[in-house]
């Protein structure tokens, strides 16, 4: 439906103009979610009637058509409203070209002219125009919409209504009033065939088969990044440098390969995620004072080549009955002693003093840690720090023969030397445990033999 304004007044504003209906088709290419280019044409027939001062009146009729390019600015361009929102509001802007035949009747009740023009006229117009249009889609299907809009064209003209305004100034214009359906046309360009139009499609280049979403875009179920197709943990966030999969220690190892899950950060590793071992030793570069230990070599804990300590066999030196001091043979054993813990700084010595069953439990106690004290003493001369010697006795309860003979007790009386690493265990305790009390009294000497009468307690002595 077109409503005209000019000289003649006009229908602008009013809601009683005569109903024509008229033809119309577009032509729209997609640019961007925001703009179209469109390519419009109508065909309308008017119809005119105004009674001036009674009786006079006039008419005017025409036949018009008009053919445009325009811009349309889309409101659903994703950013303002979505771009399947089904009202889609719309402004558009051009030009084209008008043309127009109309006649009109300026006349009295009875028939005869009036003032401003005689009689009746006819015009041709053919002019250029500028247009404004509004209008409001409603979306239908992807392939379907109805079109609700209201242009207004201003033919630079004159000519429609054969009146010219003050100054002759060219002021016939229209109002185009249109209802239509808006149909898609062809099939929309999809290089990548995944079912997004290129021109909706953030990824047009997925590859062949590969699921995407609304947008073109491969799948990302877990949302790290990574899509699916190339996501070897799809369930799971992780990391673009380990195709989706996970690293919770950091070392560049994901969890599932990783067989050193705990790795401290910034420890380099190796395939599998565990420490760099650079000489083999079995110590982690990260931990290792001797990194480029010779292959075969045996370290400590901290990966450096065990030092030679001493013999771990016990030694021992004897003792004459009830006596205290060593035996004069046992010099070569306790000089021994004292040049390995010379030797070995990082060594101390367990002494441990022992007694045949000879006597009382207590003198029997007593005595060993006598013993034990004169070994120490030998070595304290021979310079062995006092700190690095432990001396205790255990009496006559830690046997290594059989008591009841003469050379059983023999092996008995005497002095265990077992050198141990400082710090680590006493090897006494772990052999006997720990030991008795020394008693405070001074050890009294003790006889041969059993007693058998008071008088004879102290008749004999050895």
């Amino acid at each position: 439906m077109m409503q005209y304004q000019g000289n003649l007044g006009g229908d602008f504003g009013k809601l009683h103009t005569p109903v024509q209906v008229g033809v119309g088709a577009h032509i729209t290419r997609y640019l961007s979610p925001t703009f179209d280019l469109s390519l419009l044409g109508n065909y309308q027939n008017y119809y005119h009637y105004i009674q001036d001062v009674a009786p006079n009146y006039y008419n005017l009729t025409a036949k018009t058509a008009m053919f445009d390019l325009g811009l349309k600015l889309k409101l659903n361009n994703g950013k303002i409203l979505k771009e399947d929102f089904f009202l889609q509001p719309y402004l558009m802007g051009g030009g084209g070209f008008f043309v127009a035949n109309s006649s009109g009747n300026y006349t009295t009740a009875s028939g005869n002219p009036y003032n401003p023009v005689a009689g009746s006229f006819s015009n041709q117009v053919r002019r250029a125009e500028v247009f404004g249009l509004a209008g409001i889609r409603f979306r239908v299907s992807p392939a379907l919409a109805i079109d609700v809009q209201t242009s207004q064209h201003y033919p630079f003209t004159e000519g429609f209504d054969n009146l010219g305004g003050p100054n002759n100034k060219l002021n016939d214009r229209f109002l185009v009033h249109s209802v239509g359906l808006t149909l898609a046309l062809g099939k929309a360009k999809d290089t990548d065939g995944d079912g997004v139009p290129d021109r909706k499609d953030k990824c047009p280049d997925t590859p062949t088969g590969v699921k995407v979403d609304e947008n073109g875009c491969p799948l990302d179920t877990d949302g790290d990044g990574v899509a699916d197709y190339q996501d070897k943990c799809p369930d799971v966030k992780g990391l673009a440098t380990l195709q989706g999969c996970p690293d919770a220690d950091g070392d560049g190892v994901a969890d599932a390969d990783d067989k050193c899950p705990g790795t401290p950060a910034g420890v380099k590793v190796d395939a599998s995620g565990c420490p760099l071992d650079s000489d083999g030793d079995g110590v982690s570069d990260d931990k290792d004072k001797c990194p480029d230990t010779p292959a075969g070599t045996k370290v400590d804990a901290n990966g450096c080549p065990e030092k030679k300590g001493p013999s771990d066999q016990t030694q021992y030196i004897n003792f004459d009955f009830d006596k205290a001091e060593p035996q004069p043979s046992s010099a070569p054993k306790l000089e021994q002693m004292a040049q390995i813990m010379n030797e070995y700084p990082d060594y101390s010595l367990s002494i441990a003093g022992h007694a045949d069953n000879k006597g009382s439990d207590e003198y029997n106690v007593r005595l060993s840690y006598e013993r034990a004290e004169s070994a120490r003493k030998y070595l304290l001369d021979k310079g062995v720090s006092a700190d690095r010697i432990e001396a205790r006795g255990y009496g006559e309860a830690k046997p290594i023969a059989d008591n009841s003979t003469e050379e059983g007790r023999a092996q008995n009386r005497r002095v265990d030397f077992d050198p141990f690493l400082t710090g680590e265990t006493n090897p006494a305790e772990t052999k006997y445990g720990p030991a008795p009390a020394k008693p405070a009294a001074k050890a009294v000497r003790k006889s041969t033999k059993k007693k058998r009468t008071r008088k004879a307690t102290s008749a004999k002595r050895k």
